[in-house]
């Protein structure tokens, strides 16, 4: 599910609707030419702007290392954080991904937890916010990466359920299945917690 996630996040990012000024949408014009020098260049001098957006789709580009630029993982982990500084989801959803599957990083599924908790907090795209917090809730499940916890994994099987998404139901049907139902009270209770805080410190 990683890789096609990932797949599908890189396609919405580079094939969207040009909706920021400058530099970055220089850049995103000339990959909708398959312009992909000139995406280089424009995209490099909005990152050295601060431009989180232009930061994002340039660390795709070197951790995909196609379209003529040499993969460069070290460079995409630098450009993803700067970008996810500056919140952005998708980047945020990158590290997480990177950290979960150890590509170009150690695998470090504690670091890839705190990335996709950041990203669990965006409501954009909801499939992908959808199998964000999917992802999150069998963290909880197993223990990968964060205690096991079983009320925490239905709160986010749950949150992924309401998301709009194709993730979370079934997840949250078998984890109730292994707890009490006073367990699942307070997951419940959790979970609506969760929304009112616009989905923010849920952990």
């Amino acid at each position: 599910m990683g890789k096609l996630l990932l797949t599908v996040m890189t396609a919405l990012l580079l094939g969207s609707g040009g909706a920021w000024a400058g530099a970055y949408e220089e850049g995103h014009e000339a990959v909708l030419r398959h312009d992909w020098a000139g995406a280089l260049t424009w995209f490099k001098m909005g990152a050295a702007q601060g431009d989180a957006h232009a930061q994002h789709d340039l660390a795709v580009m070197y951790a995909r290392g196609d379209e003529g630029v040499a993969q460069n993982y070290p460079e995409a982990l630098r450009l993803y954080r700067l970008s996810a500084a500056g919140d952005n989801a998708w980047s945020q959803f990158a590290l997480g991904h990177m950290y979960e599957r150890g590509e170009g990083v150690e695998q470090d599924y504690a670091e890839a937890a705190k990335w996709y908790r950041l990203r669990a907090a965006h409501t954009e795209a909801p499939f992908l916010t959808s199998a964000v917090r999917g992802v999150l809730g069998k963290m909880y499940e197993d223990g990968r990466g964060v205690l096991q916890d079983y009320v925490r994994a239905h709160m986010w099987f749950n949150l992924a359920a309401l998301s709009g998404g194709w993730y979370g139901t079934a997840d949250r049907d078998r984890v109730a299945q292994k707890m009490t139902p006073q367990q699942i009270a307070e997951a419940q209770k959790l979970a609506r917690e969760c929304q009112q805080r616009n989905f923010k410190d849920c952990d």
